[in-house]
């Protein structure tokens, strides 16, 4: 494969995830989304394939015209731009049984850049305060063929922002609750951080406590962070308001963060602040398009989300068509000061295939 084109460099260290608004937003993503993909072009012979039937030519950077793969297409062709011998791991998302998956080739720089990434979006909408944390998930998630789940991959992501950590639920994902009042007992009125997959929080923690009549006070000050996804929920027809509404009057917790990545952009997370808004952070960019016509949409009208990184090197991840449906419902507007474009997430295409981060997997490395 070629390299003619340079690889651009990228210093996460130096670009705080929520430093840069408006044109100066625009313009670092500009640069660094047009020079991804020249080198992907140049670097990965199938995808410059794709954009020569295309018929893309130099692009400039911008959103709009950038050329995007279907996130599907990742689950059929396996699009890499470093040597085999370079790839040190591989993400999967598995889907469905028996659908096809992604597969998301990283090497070892890719892997750097993306840990660097998250623990710079995660640390800023959480603080730097490690606080006690329980996990709303089975320490099970995290032993044999779990293992390489999203779940669990999600779990050893998040846990160094918490302590003294604390399964809640056992091997059949039923809550402990006499270990869980003697966790918290031991906690007192430190806050604590609570983190789990948004369905497993709902049906295993949430409506069992409320089946059996548990009612419990959390310190003052705690958190939850869920992520997942709530197509698992879609049936049960909760919304995210409901859902923390009833996390409020059951376990008394006020603030419920949400957060939304993709198997194929892993690293450019975006996280809600405490005014409930979807940030996302400067190594990233949103472009809203008409399910039917792909034209761009305006900022507050509903379509597909169409998500670009600047994150991936060593495959072409970095403008996605995705199968989620959103809006952009700001930019350097919102309360909480953070500059940047806010998002709302409202579900899944209906046509499009269920498939999540939630069963991402990872394989070889």
């Amino acid at each position: 494969m070629s390299t003619a084109s340079p690889c651009p460099a990228l210093d996460v260290a130096s670009v705080p995830p929520f430093s840069l608004a408006g044109e100066s937003r625009r313009s670092f993503l500009k640069e660094h989304l047009a020079a991804l993909t020249a080198w992907h072009r140049a670097s990965c012979p199938a995808y410059a394939r794709i954009l020569d039937a295309m018929g893309v030519g130099a692009v400039d950077g911008s959103p709009e015209s950038l050329p995007f793969l279907p996130v599907p297409l990742f689950k059929t062709i396996d699009l890499r731009s470093v040597p085999d011998s370079q790839v040190t791991r591989v993400l999967t998302s598995s889907g469905t049984s028996g659908r096809p998956v992604s597969r998301i080739a990283l090497d070892s720089a890719t892997s750097v850049l993306l840990g660097q990434a998250f623990v710079a979006v995660t640390r800023d909408l959480l603080g730097a305060t490690r606080r006690p944390m329980m996990i709303l998930d089975s320490r099970d998630v995290l032993h044999g063929a779990a293992r390489g789940t999203a779940r669990a991959a999600a779990v050893l992501g998040f846990a160094p922002f918490g302590r003294d950590h604390f399964y809640a639920l056992d091997a059949d994902l039923r809550p402990n609750w006499d270990a869980v009042r003697a966790w918290l007992d031991r906690q007192g009125t430190q806050p604590i951080l609570l983190f789990g997959f948004t369905f497993i929080v709902w049906q295993c923690f949430v409506q069992a406590a409320r089946e059996q009549g548990i009612s419990l006070t959390l310190p003052k000050g705690s958190l939850l962070l869920h992520g997942g996804g709530w197509k698992r929920m879609a049936d049960q027809a909760v919304s995210p308001q409901d859902f923390a509404d009833t996390l409020a009057q059951t376990f008394a917790l006020q603030d419920v963060r949400n957060y939304y990545g993709m198997v194929e952009q892993t690293g450019a997370v975006f996280m809600s602040c405490p005014h409930g808004r979807l940030h996302v952070p400067c190594y990233a960019d949103v472009l809203v398009r008409d399910p039917a016509s792909l034209r761009p949409l305006p900022q507050g009208e509903s379509g597909l989300l169409q998500v670009m990184s600047i994150l991936p090197r060593s495959y072409p991840g970095h403008v996605l068509l995705s199968e989620d449906l959103g809006a952009v419902t700001g930019e350097d507007d919102c309360p909480c000061g953070r500059p940047g474009k806010t998002v709302r997430i409202e579900g899944r295409l209906p046509a499009a295939e269920l498939r999540g981060c939630s069963e991402t997997r990872v394989v070889g490395g």
